[in-house]
């Protein structure tokens, strides 16, 4: 080869070195756009690499990504129709509160109410009213963690001893020892929600101080049993955030009026939790139930921007299911899934900061079992891509039992899954979650709360198979589409089930 030919090679091998560069880079500007939940642009940057050429390894890729963005661009419009539809049950069905003045002079003096409507079964707001309301809630946060992040904290009632069957709240010495140990643990503890009771030798308000002595990141902390002094002690504290509730089944709670609008007033951060439970306190479809939970959450920003104009709101909807006798289980696949939903409302609709439940298990006892329903869980939701997980290490029973062994087992266990998943190439793209439509989740809702109860609803008897079926389609799609295959010693095969996926 003469030079003239040698020098034409090298160019011709520069320019293809520099193409396979540029669709690589065009690729990655694909992957960047679902991760922003902009998959009809994502679709179009795979399809114009595809229509143009390119290397034979990119080209895979782009299939491999192409195959899911039509399922994910129809997730995406649920959970669109979710945050329209939890709108239209404030705005024509409304929220029970005709039992309490306070409320209802608080929005009537805001002209909030939609007096006009005459089919709404309860107090209905004028959807401008909620429009503007959202409008000034806060979508940035100061102390934000960031995504996929797991802490610890549930308030379970007792404290599991090693050794000791007695069951009870934490003394002052068990919780010095616990706050002590998640400071220790801080690399893979995101969020230090409160963990269990305290028992009479100390108060919510010193266990807040062992909280912060020696741990920087975000806490969560219930202050209904406060003074009002001590609430405003975390006014202004972008590292606190104020768990309150207001809603359930549609209808305010009345213990929890007053400590709710005191936090709103005051300014504190607020967590605003709603715990819906599918054919207990809501639907029993996802999607219904899922508008339920949204809707609930929803009415607690109204109010709270009402009485205080930009305060600071976490979404806290934290969707659960039951197991065959009615209790909360959260060895279930499906209380994943319900929560990685909810997340992906939050994360790809409304960009409000928001807080999930999952990692915990069902289990009483701490058994290999136990901590692999908390792993399971766990890498799931990474997977999905949550926000913030409260309950995600250390708890048992479904919520009902701290354990300081285990709370140290998940630690272990959570910090070697952040390694696998770091080491992951970040090219897979988000994964579909195939949430199940429901097109009949207002009436379904509608009925229910005219019957006052989900479990005399013709709506919940036509969905009492729609976990199960989703949760059936999840699995078929796992084996087709492996998207993790390196983590086959601590998930796939681990349960033979959906949780691969």
């Amino acid at each position: 080869m003469n030079g003239t030919g040698f020098f034409k090679v090298t160019r011709r091998k520069a320019e293809r070195i520099k193409m396979n560069k540029q669709t690589e880079d065009t690729f990655n500007r694909g992957i960047l756009l679902e991760s922003k939940a902009q998959f009809d642009k994502a679709k179009s940057v795979y399809e114009d690499i595809l229509h143009h050429g390119a290397d034979e390894t990119v080209l895979e890729k782009v299939r491999s990504r192409l195959e899911d963005m039509d399922t994910l661009i129809a997730e995406k419009a649920i959970y669109r129709r979710v945050d329209e539809n939890a709108k239209q049950v404030l705005t024509d069905i409304g929220i029970n509160i005709i039992g309490n003045q306070t409320l209802m002079d608080i929005l009537m003096e805001a002209d909030a109410i939609d007096f006009e409507n005459e089919t709404a079964l309860f107090i209905p707001l004028k959807r401008d009213y909620i429009d503007h309301c959202l409008e000034q809630v806060p979508r940035e946060m100061a102390a934000d963690p960031g995504m996929n992040t797991f802490g610890i904290g549930a308030t379970p009632p007792f404290l599991k001893r090693t050794g000791n069957d007695e069951l009870r709240p934490a003394s002052r010495e068990e919780y010095e020892k616990i706050a002590a140990a998640v400071a220790e643990q801080q690399d893979v503890v995101g969020m230090f929600s409160l963990p269990v009771a305290c028992d009479k030798s100390i108060s919510l308000f010193e266990v807040a101080h062992l909280m912060a002595k020696n741990y920087q990141a975000i806490k969560m902390i219930t202050t209904n049993t406060m003074s009002d002094e001590q609430v405003t002690f975390f006014k202004d504290k972008e590292d606190w955030v104020d768990g309150t509730s207001l809603i359930t089944s549609l209808t305010f709670m009345n213990n929890m009026v007053d400590p709710f609008l005191r936090s709103a007033r005051t300014g504190n951060n607020l967590l605003l939790i709603d715990q819906t439970i599918a054919g207990v306190s809501g639907p029993g479809s996802p999607e219904s139930l899922l508008t339920q939970n949204h809707a609930q959450v929803i009415f607690m920003m109204v109010l709270a921007q009402t009485v205080n104009p930009g305060v600071f709101c976490m979404h806290c909807g934290i969707p659960s299911v039951t197991e065959t006798g009615g209790n909360l289980s959260y060895s279930s696949p499906h209380q994943t899934f319900i929560n990685a939903a909810m997340a992906r409302v939050n994360t790809w609709i409304t960009h409000f900061p928001s807080a999930q439940t999952g990692g915990s298990t069902s289990l009483s006892e701490l058994t290999p079992r136990a901590l692999l329903d908390s792993e399971l869980s766990r890498n799931s939701l990474r997977k999905y891509g949550v926000h913030i997980v409260r309950h995600a290490m250390g708890a048992l029973g479904s919520l009902n039992y701290f354990s300081l062994e285990k709370f140290a087992e998940d630690c272990e266990r959570e910090r070697h899954s952040k390694k696998i998943f770091d080491a992951i190439p970040k090219d897979h793209g988000m994964i579909p979650l195939y949430f199940p439509e429901d097109d009949q989740t207002l009436a379904g809702i509608r009925e229910i709360a005219e019957k006052g109860n989900p479990k005399s609803a013709d709506h919940t008897l036509k969905n009492v198979d729609s976990f199960r079926n989703w949760e059936e389609t999840i699995t078929r799609a796992a084996k087709k589409k492996p998207y993790y295959p390196q983590l086959n010693d601590i998930v796939l095969d681990s349960l033979g089930g959906p949780q691969a996926a």
